[in-house]
């Protein structure tokens, strides 16, 4: 493994444990080149993926892409790191066991969108913003209007 930091190319493990999840390997990292500390985190990887997208474009699936999306929606949410990487990780782990090669990029944002309406209604929202493609201030209110009719059914 390559350190981020001055790029050599020989660094050593010094700890390894299981995520929380039991998903994941974290593993603690020591350049002994420039003396930096990181982490890197290794995750089994099924099959290779590729998304479909709305206009036809076939894209090789990056779980980053859903990373860096849910992250934006709850940033400034109260809800530990570690929660979000096992939404994120359930979301992966259910496209691969699919049994299917190829992902509609619509059913990826529908399982995000699910993923966190369990886990923050304002990420929800947030996120449904831009996937939804709201234009003004009558799209928020119908969309939280459906979500408040939805939560009334339940209880």
């Amino acid at each position: 493994m390559r350190c981020p930091f001055c790029g050599h190319s020989d660094t050593q493990v010094k700890d390894s444990r299981p995520s929380e999840d039991g998903l994941t390997i974290r593993r603690r990292r020591f350049c002994p080149e420039c003396n930096s500390r990181f982490t890197t985190f290794e995750r089994v990887h099924l099959r290779e993926l590729t998304v479909l997208k709305k206009n036809g474009e076939r894209r090789v699936f990056d779980r980053e892409k859903i990373a860096k999306s849910i992250q934006m929606a709850m940033r400034k949410r109260p809800i530990d790191a570690d929660v979000v990487e096992q939404v994120i990780s359930k979301i992966v782990r259910e496209l691969e066991s699919q049994g299917e090669g190829e992902i509609p990029s619509t059913l990826i944002g529908e399982m995000v969108m699910d993923g966190l309406k369990e886990l923050d209604k304002v990420a929800y929202i947030r996120f449904a913003s831009v996937y939804k493609n709201f234009t003004d201030a009558k799209d928020f209110e119908d969309f939280v209007d459906s979500l408040e009719k939805i939560t009334k059914k339940k209880k």
